[in-house]
């Protein structure tokens, strides 16, 4: 909101699109995330991505030269990166900085970056990464973290549930009617069908 280019001289007016809401919104099993330059991150989560039984979302943070050169400088940046990403890994604990000295934790509903031996923070108090829960609650705060609020903009694979694909569904519905079905095929549904005429 309020970003000047050439095509909104005086501002936008309306949010940025989050392509996780539109995920969790429309019941995805996964989501994750990368950045244009780190290629590593990238790989992993265009494996895993592949790997998913069903629709994969993967948002890649990528730079643009013309209207938005710099945008993801404080993420991409190596002197800055560490203290403003977490890249999360299934099973894992969430610690980010350089030397792994911050974590993520849970303050109410909110999450909280904390610095790990400081304020009464232990590394028991870090939340541990569960990519495969179902319920999504977790994950859509993990995927709208920010560095404006003061937490780390999260990459890596941050949703991957195992559920039933539409395709197979599709496919096995197909079968179970075909199989209850007298008529085997198209073409004999269709010319037993009482509105059948002859063309001559």
């Amino acid at each position: 909101r309020g970003f000047v280019s050439k095509s909104s001289p005086y501002g936008t007016v309306e949010d940025p699109f989050r392509p996780a809401e539109l995920t969790f919104g429309a019941r995805g099993t996964f989501f994750a995330r990368a950045i244009d330059v780190d290629m590593k991150t990238q790989v992993e989560v265009m494996v895993e991505a592949a790997r998913h039984k069903g629709t994969s979302v993967v948002e890649l943070l990528q730079n643009c030269v013309i209207f938005n050169d710099g945008i993801h400088n404080k993420i991409s940046d190596r002197s800055w990166k560490a203290d403003n990403t977490i890249t999360l890994r299934h099973g894992e604990k969430m610690l980010f900085g350089k030397d792994n000295e911050k974590g993520l934790v849970l303050e109410g509903w909110n999450l909280k970056a904390v610095t790990i031996g400081e304020d009464g923070y232990s590394l028991d108090d870090v939340l541990v990464h569960d990519a495969t829960t179902n319920d999504n609650t977790l994950h859509m705060k993990l995927a709208l973290m920010e560095n404006a609020n003061d937490l780390p903009v999260a990459l890596g694979v941050i949703r991957s549930v195992k559920a039933p694909s539409y395709e197979k569904d599709y496919e096995q519905q197909i079968a179970e009617v075909q199989q209850k079905s007298p008529k085997k095929s198209f073409t004999e549904f269709l010319l037993s069908s009482p509105n059948v005429w002859e063309v001559k």
